[in-house]
């Protein structure tokens, strides 16, 4: 149930890592030049109050240094590459252990 669920966000996190690689490979066409979208600004167009609320929840819930250097430096990433290692780290937790049965057994 656990694996399901978090293969099946890791497939919400690579669509949407492909929606916003195509959206950057649009704008880089007109532009004529590298356009890479920071997930803040990404973030700011769609829903700027959450980011706010994102932001006061924790620093009024955790240590001060985790917003400034860590949450600063993530959302400054591209969206499309942070979206990217979402869906792998994801997959990667929900994904099927490998079956051991027959694994050093002689194969005719």
């Amino acid at each position: 149930m656990f694996r399901f669920l978090f293969r099946l966000m890791a497939t919400f996190a690579l669509a949407v890592a492909v929606i916003m690689a195509v959206l950057d490979v649009t704008r880089t066409i007109a532009a004529s030049r590298l356009v890479l979208t920071p997930l803040r600004d990404s973030w700011a167009s769609v829903s700027p109050g959450t980011l706010e609320q994102v932001r006061v929840f924790i620093v009024e819930n955790t240590h001060p240094l985790v917003w400034n250097p860590i949450m600063t430096s993530l959302l400054d990433q591209p969206g499309f590459a942070v979206f990217g290692v979402l869906a792998f780290l994801l997959y990667a937790i929900g994904r099927r252990p490998e079956r051991r049965i027959g694994r050093f057994v002689a194969e005719r």
